[in-house]
């Protein structure tokens, strides 16, 4: 997952939305978003390699979504899997403050991650590239790419305004999809410098990603209603860009959001 935008308590009626593109390898194999076989309060996609996810849900209002942090050169070759991060959560029982303690614990296993977590009442957000402390989120709108939390990236700052403006039109998801489709490549002058090469600082850039072999796989709104109604609608694509598959899917949680 490579941009995740989040508006937590910023809604009246929406506690938690959430507007994510997941890139990743074209070769990499994934299932799309559905209700787990082996754990059937989760929703979410699956990396069919290692077994993990990159954003999921479950029916007890338990959320989680991730993207890697990018270091060109840096990288444990045993590392183990980030996306076991997610799903731990999501299909777990542990309290949130108890399971960012046990991700602080092990963050030096795993290669470079931001997370969030959160259970409908809190939402917090850890990285292992930082204090080793995680932060409690008060309300408002993040974005998320592959730094620390509001990075200002310029595809950040574009893709922020945006969401804010869907935000004044739910329950309507195509201005969502619609922000999460921008292909725009940012100029050389306001590229950040993350260690890989300039010709993939460019195409890294953009909201969209597109290349023959890795690129921009998912695009997925999330929806938590305060009366408990939680609602995932994911579309995937191909390496040329062209819609291959949709998923929607809503259920009602029996906990309700009381906000903060």
């Amino acid at each position: 997952m490579c941009l995740i935008l989040v508006a937590w308590q910023a809604h009246d009626d929406y506690p938690l939305v959430v507007a994510a593109n997941r890139d990743e390898f074209f070769a990499r194999p994934a299932a799309p978003a559905a209700f787990w076989r082996d754990a059937p309060q989760v929703l979410a996609g699956r990396d069919l390699e290692a077994g993990g996810t990159w954003l999921g849900v479950s029916r007890e209002r338990r959320f989680a979504a991730l993207t890697n942090y990018r270091e060109g050169g840096r990288q444990l070759p045993d590392a183990r899997s980030r996306g076991a991060l997610v799903a731990e959560f999501v299909r777990g029982r542990t309290h949130l403050a108890a399971y960012l303690a046990q991700v602080a614990a092990t963050a030096a296993d795993y290669n470079g991650f931001n997370l969030f977590v959160g259970d409908g009442e809190r939402l917090a957000y850890y990285t292992n590239r930082g204090d080793g402390r995680p932060r409690w989120l008060t309300p408002g709108i993040y974005g998320l790419s592959n730094h620390l939390l509001d990075t200002p990236w310029p595809k950040l700052a574009s893709a922020k305004a945006a969401f804010a403006e869907a935000l004044t039109g739910l329950p309507a998801s195509s201005p969502f999809f619609e922000l999460l489709a921008d292909q725009e490549i940012v100029p050389d002058s306001h590229l950040p410098e993350t260690g890989v090469p300039l010709a993939w600082e460019r195409i890294l850039s953009a909201v969209f990603v597109r290349s023959e072999s890795y690129g921009t796989r998912a695009s997925t709104l999330l929806t938590m209603r305060r009366d408990g109604q939680t609602s995932l609608h994911e579309r995937s694509f191909d390496s040329d860009a062209r819609l291959v598959g949709q998923v929607g899917e809503t259920f009602q949680s029996s906990l309700i959001s009381t906000g903060v």
